[in-house]
C-alpha cells in the first residue's frame, strides 16, 4: 500500500483554511518541515504551526526536524501530540537510545532522514527501532528543488537494506515528488510519497490530488 504525506512548507498561508479542508480529505499524513537557520539556511515551520494543526485533524502529523539541537525540542513535541518526529542521524548521535526510549514511552514513531549522500550504515546499531526512513532526493532545506538522479538509487538501496536485514520500516520519499520521478520512486521501493510544490503548484487541489494518485495506482511494478 502506498501512503501521500502533503508537505505543509509548500501551502498558501493566504488561502490555508480552505487548503486544509481539501488536504484532510486526501492525506494519510502532514509533513511539516521545522528548521532552524543552522542545521540548513532557512527557517521554515514552527512548532506553533503544528500546535495549530493537531486542533484541526486527527490524521498522523511528522515533524521532520532540520535543526542543530532537536533534542531540546522532544518534550514540547510530544506535548504537542505529533506521531512521528524525524531525524537527521548526525543531530542525535549523542542522545539517539534516550530519544528512541522517551519516544516510545510517549507513542510516537521514531524516524530517520537521510540526505541525499548520506550513508545508510548511519542507522546499524539502532535499526530495529526505526519506524520510518525518510530518503531525501533534494539538498535538505528548501522546496521546489530539481530532483539529484544520483540519490534515486539509494531507494533502492534502503528497500534491499530492509529485507537484508529483516526490518519493517516505512520508506519515504522527499524531494521533487512529480509526475517525471514517481515511476522510479515507486519501483524503487517508495511506501510514502511527500507532495509539495507539484501538489500546490496547481489551484485546484483536490483535482491534483486524484490525478497524483491516480498517476501513481497505474504505475505497473
Amino acid at each position: 500500500m502506498k501512503y501521500f504525506a502533503t508537505s505543509m512548507m509548500c501551502v498558501d498561508y493566504f488561502d490555508l483554511a480552505n487548503q486544509i479542508k481539501i488536504i484532510e480529505k486526501h492525506t494519510d499524513y502532514y509533513h511539516i518541515d521545522i528548521m532552524d537557520a543552522h542545521f540548513v539556511p532557512n527557517l521554515a515551520l514552527s512548532f506553533d504551526f503544528i500546535k495549530q494543526l493537531r486542533k484541526h485533524t486527527t490524521k498522523p502529523i511528522d515533524a521532520h526536524l532540520m535543526m542543530t539541537n532537536p533534542v531540546d525540542y522532544l518534550d514540547l513535541l510530544i506535548e504537542m501530540k505529533v506521531d512521528f518526529i524525524s531525524f537527521h542521524p548526525q543531530t542525535i548521535e549523542k542522545n539517539v537510545f534516550q530519544i528512541i526510549n522517551k519516544l516510545k514511552a510517549n507513542n510516537i514513531k521514531f524516524g530517520i532522514v537521510l540526505s541525499p549522500f548520506a550513508d545508510i550504515e548511519a542507522i546499524k546499531y539502532y535499526q530495529e527501532h526505526v519506524d520510518k526512513v525518510t530518503v531525501m532526493t533534494v539538498e535538505p532545506g528548501f522546496a521546489g528543488q530539481s530532483v539529484i538522479k544520483e540519490a534515486i538509487g539509494k531507494i533502492k538501496q534502503v528497500k534491499d537494506y530492509r529485507s537484508l536485514n529483516q526490518l519493517n520500516f516505512l520508506i519515504e520519499v522527499d524531494g521533487s515528488n512529480n509526475f517525471s520521478t514517481f515511476s522510479d520512486y515507486y519501483k524503487f521501493g517508495a511506501d510514502i510519497f511527500i507532495l509539495g510544490s507539484t501538489l500546490f503548484k496547481e489551484k485546484d487541489l483536490d483535482k491534483q490530488y486524484q490525478k497524483i494518485k491516480e498517476f501513481i495506482g497505474n504505475i505497473n511494478d
